[in-house]
């Protein structure tokens, strides 16, 4: 069912946000790059100079995974699925980028446009096989299975309170879970809630519409881009 109109109308009818116009520049995180908090992470570790450096080179000798190497494939993956939605702008379409949630939690993207809201979990997929289940991931390069699926439903599920609060309607994010670079990617038939895909079917989100009018996407954004509504996610 199409979402009713919200927003006010100025002099010459077109509807506008008043709390986009009044949004502190540190408060906003319309200007994130995909990644952000990431690349962040990463600045601080080279800053740490010649010591962090051994380190990283001690580790890696010794065959440990720095943190540091998870970090930047990570990275790469929000990058290349954050391209792929800017590539949406023009057809009605708002992407948030990293959104940091209490606990350290990232949503790596948040879509927002005529097909609903969007919660995007971007992941390397390393040239895996990669399965998704009911709430893990298991990929033929890794032992254990990982909570990939859990915490993309658990994060968009957080999405929907914040949002919801925030807008004064519901609003439904649905969770995405993107695997960049991975060899396959297939969803057990039984995960119905959950959007598994590669980074190729990315841009097929945009053909979605018929959920939200474009004055509740609008609202929905202003919101969305407002650092401050995720500090009680």
């Amino acid at each position: 069912m199409r979402e009713r109109p919200d927003g006010k109308r100025s002099a010459n009818g077109k509807t506008y946000d008043p709390e986009r116009l009044f949004l502190p520049p540190d408060d906003d995180l319309a200007p994130n790059r995909p990644g952000e908090t990431l690349r962040a992470r990463l600045d601080g570790s080279a800053a740490a100079g010649a010591a962090g450096r051994a380190r990283l080179a001690l580790a890696r000798l010794l065959g440990r995974r720095p943190v540091e190497d998870a970090w930047r494939r990570a990275l790469a993956a929000e990058q290349c699925v954050g391209a792929a939605l800017e590539g949406l702008a023009g057809s009605g379409w708002d992407v948030v980028h990293s959104i940091v949630l209490p606990g350290d939690a990232i949503i790596s993207h948040l879509l927002i446009g005529p097909g609903g809201v969007f919660g995007i979990s971007a992941r390397p997929g390393r040239r895996a096989r990669v399965r998704a289940g009911e709430s893990q991931v298991r990929t033929d390069r890794e032992r254990r299975p990982c909570p990939y699926v859990r915490e993309t439903r658990h994060d968009a599920a957080r999405a929907s309170l914040v949002l919801s609060r925030g807008c004064g309607f519901l609003v439904r994010v649905e969770p995405v879970l993107v695997f960049v670079g991975a060899r396959s990617v297939e969803a057990a038939p039984e995960l119905d809630d959950v959007r598994v895909l590669g980074e190729g079917e990315v841009p097929g989100l945009g053909a979605l519409g018929g959920v939200l009018h474009p004055d509740r996407a609008r609202r929905i954004h202003t919101v969305a881009r407002n650092r401050r509504v995720w500090l009680w996610a």
